[in-house]
């Protein structure tokens, strides 16, 4: 008598039950009247044809390797359950019986295939190529609908939505809202990174406010991803152009926010900086030679800690953390404003958000009659290529031009739109700190010390012979410049034309 296995696949869990009983029915018919002996069954769930990289066929073939002398036939409901890709299905129909003498058979199709016999093999090959052409009729259907809904309709159509969002509706109808918690966390991560916040803190911070996606590049994703600016990034398809459409959800982040991200992105990455309470200036901070002083704590004979700033050239600079933290409060109190300074600074500020706002407007006004130019530009480009005035290749080249026109238009008008009036309010209430500038330093985490410390000094402060040097700071802080050189706390000497910056190195 002889033997076979038997080798089920099924495509949709959902649908699992009732494939198994009709495959197993098939299967027995056809073992029962050929009287031949099932040794094994092999089965395969929710797993792709489109390759033999599956779980359970893996196994099958560990079985056929050990046990191939007593068996003589593999048996599949048909060919498009056992492979779609005709290639790889030939090859594995010739190994499996050169090398092992075992025959394919197709139960529901009557087939059993013989390398050896011409018109069963070029059977074999018919019915392998029809299952490969089917797999790519429903491949390019499925592209075809996903383009539609993604460019045309402008649906997202994942599963799952982006982090920020949620789904609401059914069907076509369905579609993302923002989730106002998580926005929240999005709005943060991508305001931190563009102030040059180590992208470490940013996750910690935002696993704080919580955020609960896991991975090491989880905040890169949420940083990347063109959903949260209203956008959808679509592949081509066909003669169909790809890149960026317009989304019909909401955004979370206005459209230059996500430009400048992605801009800031494709940099090279600074050399990565762990902050530290007890030394925020390390990184930031500069030697005479150019080099970032470094931090560490060093021992002393009591057994205590003591934190000190470094060069990686051992003759330079070595500097007690407790003797520059002194001096750059003192420079600090120094740069504090007078009350007189601060209302001259008020009142510009209110006078000069007033121009911004009149101006604001008429470049809304001209902003927009512009994107209703481009409109019906893109109008008149569709029109054209329904009634076959234009050919694809300046159809393509066109609707690309005036769709990457709107996208800049909508996040032009939506930046120029913001309420400056709030931001004046903001100012207003916090504006009589800068009379104690010590106070806002000392109050700041790390992270905002260190931005200050480059927003005030254009990342340009340098130490050198126990003195804080700089040749570039805020106009406004410096009216001390002169006492602050006299108390041994910072040398303001202002960069000049052709002159360079950095002293030149004392090794």
């Amino acid at each position: 008598m002889k033997r076979a296995i038997r080798y089920l696949r099924f495509s949709q869990l959902g649908q699992s039950n009732g494939s198994i009983e009709r495959q197993e029915l098939y299967t027995d018919q056809w073992i029962k009247f050929n009287d031949v002996e099932l040794v094994d069954t092999f089965i395969d769930r929710g797993k792709s044809a489109r390759t033999f990289d599956r779980p359970d066929f893996i196994k099958l073939q560990e079985f056929i390797a050990h046990h191939y002398k007593s068996v003589d036939y593999l048996l599949v409901d048909q060919l498009d359950r056992f492979s779609r890709d005709a290639g790889e299905a030939m090859s594995m129909v010739k190994k499996l019986q050169k090398k092992y003498s075992i025959q394919v058979v197709s139960v529901t199709e009557g087939i059993t295939f013989d390398y050896e016999t011409p018109g069963s093999f070029f059977r074999a090959g018919l019915q392998l190529l029809l299952a490969e052409e089917d797999n790519i009729n429903r491949s390019i259907k499925v592209k075809g609908g996903i383009y539609t809904a993604k460019a045309k309709e402008g649906r997202f159509v994942f599963k799952n939505p982006p982090f920020g969002y949620k789904k609401e509706g059914e069907r076509k109808e369905r579609q993302l809202v923002v989730n106002e918690p998580e926005a929240k966390i999005v709005k943060f991560i991508f305001d931190a990174y563009l102030r040059d916040v180590p992208l470490y803190k940013i996750k910690e911070k935002a696993y704080e406010l919580g955020f609960d996606r896991k991975g090491n590049m989880a905040i890169e994703r949420v940083l990347s991803n063109p959903v949260h600016a209203g956008l959808l990034y679509v592949e081509a398809y066909k003669e169909y152009p790809g890149g960026f459409f317009p989304a019909i959800h909401e955004p979370i982040i206005d459209m230059t926010t996500w430009q400048m991200v992605q801009s800031k992105m494709k940099k090279p990455e600074k050399i990565r900086t762990v902050l530290d309470d007890e030394i925020p200036l390390r990184g930031i901070l500069k030697c005479h030679c150019g080099n970032p002083l470094s931090g560490a704590p060093s021992r002393g004979k009591s057994g205590k800690y003591f934190y000190y700033y470094k060069c990686r050239f051992s003759k330079h600079n070595n500097i007690s953390a407790i003797k520059a933290h002194d001096q750059f409060m003192g420079a600090c109190e120094l740069m504090s404003l007078t009350e007189s300074k601060v209302k001259e600074i008020r009142n510009g500020c209110k006078s000069a958000i007033q121009i911004e706002m009149e101006g604001n407007k008429k470049k809304i006004k001209e902003k927009s009659q512009q994107l209703e130019d481009v409109h019906e530009k893109l109008f008149s480009v569709e029109e054209k290529w329904i009634k076959n005035e234009i050919n694809r290749d300046t159809y393509d080249r066109w609707y690309s031009t005036y769709n990457h026109n709107i996208i800049n238009l909508k996040g032009a008008i939506e930046r120029l739109s913001k309420d400056q009036g709030k931001a004046f309010d903001i100012l207003n209430k916090h504006l009589n700190l800068l009379t104690d500038i010590r106070y806002v330093y000392t109050q700041a985490d790390t992270v905002h010390k260190r931005e200050f410390i480059s927003m005030v000094f254009d990342n340009n402060l340098y130490y050198q012979d126990g003195i804080y040097r700089t040749p570039t700071m805020m106009d406004m802080f410096s009216h001390n410049s002169l006492l602050m050189k006299e108390k041994g706390c910072l040398i303001y000497e202002k960069k000049r034309d052709n002159l360079a910056i950095i002293p030149p190195s004392r090794e």
